[in-house]
C-alpha cells in the first residue's frame, strides 16, 4: 500500500536522485504504436459482495489479425493468487456481474451467433465458476428449415435483481410486434421473421418518417430497445415496456441499461425520453415500475426539462438518486445529483453549491453496518485535468475530497471484514489511469486522520479523508517498465479577459534541455471535453511525443472540470474566446519553456478540435502544418447533415433559417464557419474523415479537401470507408498514426 499524503515527499525525494533517474531513463526507450497495441485494455469491473473477488474484462489486440478480443478475468483482491480467465467464459464474453448473494455470475456472450445472457455458479471459497447456461434457451428460440434452434432476441446490458431470482436486460424489438409475456413467449417469432424477411430482400432501400434515422455510425432502423424481466428459474421473459415506440433506455455512448432495481426487488427505475422528436431533445426522465404487478404502468418521478440519467437506489431502499441537468436541449449542462425520497415523494438537489459535473456516483454501505464509512455517496467528478473522487453526506449536502491526482472511474464499494487489530472500514475499488499509464484497478482504504486542503471547488469542504492505495491488477507492468513515458506538466495562464486557463506539456523521451524541439499542439473535441492526466489509445499524447516532439495541450473555454461558467464560455462563440485561449496558451508556453522551437509547430485536432483546426487555418499562419480530423468546415451544411439536431441548435443559438437576411456578423452559422475564411488559407493541411461518421458527415471533410486543392495549398486526405467518428480498427489506427506523424514530420522536421 502507499499513502497519498506521502506522495509529495516521495516526489521531493526523487529530486535528490538525478543520477539514478537519468540512468533509469537511459535504459528505457520511446513507445511505439506496436507497443501501445500490445497493452492489455481494462474494461468493466465488479467486486463480489464479500469484497474478496474482482471480476473484470480485459481486451487483447492482435494487430496482425486486426482484432480486439475481450476476456473475463477473476482474481482475489487480497492474497497472492494470480489472476486467471474465468473458466466458463470464452473469448468475446463480457459485462460480468456477481449476484447479490455472491453465488452466481452473469455475463454476456455471442457464442451462438446472438448475444445472450448467461448465468454460472460461483464458489466464493475457491473463485471457481461452473455450469454456464442461458436460462431462455430451450423455449425461446426459432426453429429454421434445418431444424436448428436460433435464439430470438439479442440480449444486452443485464443486471441482477437483489434477490437473485430475476435479471433485467435490454433487447431490440419491433414495437408493433406482439408483446412478449410469460404466457406468450412465441410472440418473439414476429421479430425474428421480420429480421429474416429484411435480410432476404434484395431491395436495401430505406424509408424515413422521422429524424434520428441514423446515429453516430449506424442507421437506427425500425427496432427499439426495450427492457425485459427474466425469471432465472424458468427462463421466461416479459417485456417491461411493451409496444413502446421509444428506445428504453435512450442511446448512450457509455452503454448500460440506464436502470436499477430496488433492494427488495419489487421496483424498477429506468430512463426514457418521451419527447415526440428525440433529435431535438435531451429530456430523458426517470420512471419507476412495480415489478410485482404485470399490468402496472410506469410512473414518472423526475421533473427536470433536461436530461435525467442513471438512477440508483440507496442500500436501505429509502431513496433513489440520479444525475440531472436543468436546461432543456443542452447536453453539456451541469450534471447535478438529485435525491428522491420514496416515502415523501419529494426531490432535492444534493450538492447545490458544487460547481463541477457529477460524472458518476455510487452509494456507500449503510453506516450502521460499518464503523468508519466516510460517505453516504461517492461521486467522480472532472476537476482541473483529473477525475477526483468526492464523498457526500446526504444530511450535510456537501462533499469532501476522497482521492485525487489521477483519473478515477468505475467505483465499487467494499465492506472489509473486521480483523483482531482493526475495525471494519469502507473501501473503494476503482479504475485509475494516468497519461503515462493505462487503466489499472486499485483499492482505496480510508485510514484517517482528516487532512485540511485549500483551493477546493465551491461546495467542497476543505477536508479530505486520508487513505491508502493498493494496486490490484498489473496488466502491463512488464511492458511499461521498458518505456520512457515522460510525466505531464501543468501550467496556468491568464486569458485575454483575465480568466485563468490551464494547459499541459509533455517533453519528448530522452529530453535534452539544451535542444530546441518541434511542437505538436493538440486540440480536444467536444467542445465540452478536456485534456488531463488520462491515457488514450486514439489520441495518445505520449505516442505523439515519442518521436521527438513537445506536446502541448490547452483546455480553453468550453472545457470541463473548471465550473459550468467556464463550460458555457464556448456557447455561441466557437471561434471566439476558445480560439484566443488556445493562442494565448501557446504564447505562454513559448515564453516559459525555452526548449520550444516556435518556428516548428503543427496544430492537430478532432471533432470540435477538427473544427478549431479549420478555424486556425483561416485565422493564423503561425503553424507549419495542420491536421483536421472529423472537423466541421461549413456550419450551415453541417446543421443539415448531422443527426443530433439539439447540439447545433444549442451551440449556434438557433437554426440557420433564423438568421437569413441578417449580416454575417449576426449569424452564428456564418460568423463561425471556417469555410468563409478560405481566402486566408495558406497552411499545409492533412484532412481525415470517415464514411460512417454521422455526427460530422464525411461531406465536411470532402468540402475542406476540395477547397484546399482548388487553392493549390499542399494537402492530403485520409479517408476511411469503414470507420465512424473514431478510428477503432487496429490496422486502421496504425495507418492513422503513421499518416498523421509523417505529415507533421514532413513540415516540421
Amino acid at each position: 500500500m502507499r499513502n497519498r499524503s506521502l506522495l509529495m515527499l516521495a516526489a521531493f525525494g526523487a529530486l535528490l536522485m538525478p543520477l539514478a533517474a537519468s540512468a533509469q531513463s537511459a535504459a528505457k526507450r520511446p513507445m511505439t504504436f506496436e507497443d501501445m497495441m500490445k497493452m492489455r485494455r481494462l474494461g468493466d469491473t465488479d467486486v463480489s459482495p464479500d469484497g474478496k473477488w474482482l471480476l473484470y474484462s480485459v481486451t487483447d489486440v492482435d494487430l496482425a489479425a486486426n482484432t480486439r478480443t475481450p476476456k473475463i478475468w477473476i482474481q482475489p483482491i487480497g492474497g497472492s493468487r494470480e489472476p486467471r480467465v474465468v473458466s466458463v467464459t470464452k473469448p468475446g464474453d463480457g459485462n460480468a456481474r456477481f449476484s447479490h448473494d455472491g453465488k452466481h455470475i452473469l455475463f454476456l456472450s455471442n457464442r451462438l451467433g446472438t448475444q445472450l445472457v448467461y448465468v454460472a455458479d460461483f464458489d466464493p471459497a475457491t473463485g471457481e465458476t461452473s455450469n454456464a447456461v442461458n436460462p431462455t434457451l430451450g423455449h425461446l428460440y426459432h426453429a429454421d428449415t434445418l431444424g436448428e434452434q436460433t435464439p430470438l432476441l439479442d440480449e444486452d446490458s443485464a443486471i441482477w435483481s437483489p434477490d437473485g431470482q430475476s435479471i433485467v436486460f435490454t433487447a431490440k424489438v419491433y414495437p408493433d410486434c406482439p408483446a412478449i409475456t410469460p404466457d406468450n413467449q412465441a410472440a418473439a417469432t414476429c421479430d425474428m421473421d421480420r429480421d429474416a424477411e429484411q435480410a432476404a430482400s434484395k431491395v436495401k432501400a430505406r424509408i424515413f418518417t422521422h429524424l434520428l434515422y441514423r446515429h453516430w455510425n449506424a442507421f437506427t432502423g425500425d427496432k427499439r430497445s426495450h427492457l425485459f424481466l427474466m425469471d432465472v428459474a424458468t427462463g421466461k421473459i416479459r417485456d417491461l415496456t411493451p409496444n413502446d415506440p421509444h428506445d428504453v433506455p435512450p442511446f448512450s455512448l457509455e452503454g448500460g441499461c440506464g436502470c436499477a432495481i430496488s433492494p427488495d426487488s419489487k421496483e424498477l427505475a429506468f430512463t426514457e425520453n418521451l419527447d415526440p422528436e428525440p433529435a431535438i431533445s435531451t429530456n430523458s426522465d426517470i420512471f419507476t415500475l412495480d415489478l410485482t404487478n404485470p399490468t402496472a404502468k410506469p410512473v414518472k418521478i423526475s421533473t427536470s426539462p433536461g436530461g435525467d440519467l442513471g438512477p440508483a437506489y440507496s442500500p436501505d431502499g429509502k431513496y433513489l438518486a440520479w444525475r440531472s441537468q436543468a436546461r432543456a436541449g443542452y447536453e453539456s449542462d451541469k450534471f447535478r445529483l438529485m435525491l428522491y425520497d420514496r416515502s415523501a415523494k419529494s426531490t432535492k438537489e444534493l450538492l447545490p453549491k458544487f460547481d463541477r459535473w457529477v460524472d458518476e456516483f455510487i452509494w456507500g454501505h449503510e453506516k450502521e453496518s460499518i464503523h468508519t464509512a466516510p460517505a453516504d455517496i461517492y461521486v467522480v467528478s472532472g476537476n482541473q485535468g483529473e477525475a477526483d473522487i468526492f464523498g457526500l453526506d446526504i444530511d450535510a449536502r456537501s462533499a469532501m475530497l476522497i482521492a485525487h491526482s489521477a483519473e478515477f472511474s468505475g467505483i465499487n464499494t467494499v465492506v472489509w471484514q473486521p480483523s483482531p487489530i482493526s475495525q471494519s472500514s469502507e473501501q473503494l475499488v476503482v479504475s485509475e489511469m494516468h497519461v503515462d499509464r493505462p487503466s489499472e484497478i486499485v483499492r482505496l482504504e480510508s485510514v484517517g486522520p482528516i487532512e485540511h486542503l485549500k483551493n477546493q471547488p465551491e461546495g467542497v469542504r476543505s477536508i479530505s479523508i486520508n487513505y491508502q492505495e493498493d494496486q490490484i491488477t498489473h496488466l502491463n507492468d512488464s511492458l511499461l517498465a521498458q518505456l520512457d513515458l515522460p510525466k505531464m506538466e501543468s501550467f496556468w495562464f491568464p486569458a485575454s479577459d483575465g480568466t485563468k486557463v490551464q494547459g499541459f506539456l509533455i517533453r519528448p523521451p530522452n529530453f535534452d534541455p539544451n535542444k530546441k524541439y518541434p511542437v505538436k499542439f493538440l486540440i480536444h473535441g467536444g467542445p465540452q471535453g478536456a485534456w488531463g492526466d488520462s491515457w488514450s489509445y486514439r489520441w495518445n499524447p505520449e505516442l505523439f511525443a515519442a518521436n521527438g516532439y513537445v506536446v502541448i495541450m490547452i483546455n480553453p473555454g468550453g472545457s470541463t472540470g473548471y465550473g459550468q461558467a467556464f463550460i458555457d464560455r464556448v456557447n455561441g462563440d466557437w471561434g471566439g474566446k476558445p480560439f484566443t485561449d488556445l493562442m494565448t496558451g501557446l504564447d505562454y508556453a513559448e515564453q516559459h519553456y525555452p526548449f520550444i522551437d516556435k518556428n516548428r509547430e503543427c496544430a492537430l485536432g478532432a471533432s470540435y478540435g477538427g473544427y478549431m483546426a479549420n478555424w486556425i487555418l483561416g485565422h493564423t499562419n503561425r503553424f507549419k502544418c495542420i491536421v483536421s480530423h472529423d472537423g466541421m468546415f461549413n456550419a450551415e451544411s453541417a446543421f443539415g447533415s448531422t443527426e443530433e439536431d439539439w447540439f447545433n441548435t444549442w451551440e449556434f443559438k438557433g437554426h440557420p433559417w433564423d438568421y437569413y437576411g441578417k449580416p454575417d456578423d449576426q449569424n452564428p452559422f456564418r460568423k463561425w464557419s471556417p469555410s468563409l475564411s478560405a481566402k486566408n488559407f495558406k497552411t499545409p493541411t492533412l484532412v481525415v474523415h470517415s464514411q460512417l461518421d454521422y455526427r460530422l458527415d464525411v461531406s465536411e471533410g470532402f468540402q475542406l479537401f476540395d477547397t484546399l486543392q482548388l487553392l493549390h495549398i499542399p494537402s492530403k486526405m485520409l479517408y476511411f470507408p469503414d470507420e465512424g467518428h473514431w478510428v477503432l480498427k487496429p490496422q486502421n489506427s496504425q495507418l492513422w498514426y503513421k499518416t498523421v506523424n509523417d505529415w507533421v514530420d514532413q513540415w516540421t522536421k
